[in-house]
């Protein structure tokens, strides 16, 4: 193919495939404690790291991740202690992110926000050898973490008071999870930008979970979902000049659309023959229960 003769597209490719298995992976556990707008907070978070990047004359992937993990940290202890003002602190740190951002970036050397527009909403023409060696380190941390520790990170998002009990270290775990999901919005910032990369966490899980009932087979699903839209995504924008973030969020918007009309008739033939099994099983109760009392008759005389 002609495209893959440009070394920016390869670098391009390859990103995509781990942003399309990070996301979803980590989205997951996400989705299951009801945590799904957690990523869009550390993008914004991170936004600062970026701009001490440039600040600093040094890469802004790594600036970013260590800025991003400080943020998911206070935000999930914010979160453990339940307090009414979380939410103000949690605002507080998003916007502040932000804000941070924006001021940093217009002190760096030849700065300006412009700089920040490829980080913001993604750009495939801008990732470079040093971004891929950086997004393959971080990538490879994500799926270690993900896929090893899938039961006792499942266990802690399904039920946190049973998974103490059960002798699982909590908090740990927990932090390990926003740390985590601080990591793959960095791995993703390059192809589907800060402000979308909450969407590739959420949306390829939601699509999975239309037509997959257990954990593990929304986690495969939503994955390999993860995979293809942003492959498609970054193709596309290479063949029509778009926007590589917004092409590959608006890619899993259409498959969820797809799979939520797939699923919708399968879950309607699914209750049909649930309420036809419990039909006759009543009808066998009810015939059952003369049997038994005739018998019970024939047992008196």
């Amino acid at each position: 193919m002609e495209m893959l003769d440009y070394a920016f597209m390869q670098r391009a490719l390859i990103a995509a495939v781990l942003v399309g298995v990070t996301a979803p992976a980590i989205g997951t556990y996400l989705v299951q404690r009801r945590q799904a707008i957690m990523g869009d907070g550390i993008g914004h978070v991170a936004m600062t790291g970026v701009a001490l990047g440039f600040l600093l004359s040094t890469s802004p992937v790594w600036t970013a991740t260590a800025v991003a993990v400080v943020g998911s940290v206070g935000m999930e202890l914010i979160r453990s202690r339940g307090r009414t003002s979380g939410d103000i602190a949690l605002a507080l740190l998003f916007y502040g992110g932000m804000a941070g951002g924006v001021m940093i970036i217009n002190q760096a050397p030849g700065g300006s926000t412009a700089n920040l527009t490829s980080y913001l909403f993604g750009s495939i023409t801008t990732v470079a050898a040093e971004d891929v060696t950086a997004v393959v380190i971080l990538a490879a941390f994500v799926i270690a973490i993900t896929l090893g520790l899938r039961r006792q990170l499942f266990a802690v998002c399904q039920d946190e008071e049973f998974a103490r009990v059960t002798g699982l270290p909590v908090r740990l775990l927990n932090l390990l999870i926003a740390v985590t999901a601080a990591v793959t919005v960095t791995v993703a910032m390059r192809i589907v930008g800060l402000l979308l990369v909450s969407a590739m966490m959420v949306i390829p899980v939601a699509a999975a979970q239309r037509v997959t009932r257990g954990f593990a087979a929304t986690l495969g699903l939503s994955m390999v979902i993860g995979v293809v839209v942003s492959l498609s995504g970054t193709v596309s924008t290479y063949y029509l000049d778009a926007p590589s973030g917004a092409s590959i969020v608006l890619l899993a918007i259409a498959v969820f659309l797809v799979l939520t009309a797939v699923a919708t008739p399968l879950a309607r033939r699914r209750a049909r023959v649930a309420n036809a099994a419990m039909a006759a099983a009543a009808d066998s109760v009810e015939c059952a229960v003369p049997t038994a009392r005739s018998s019970a008759d024939d047992v008196k005389v």
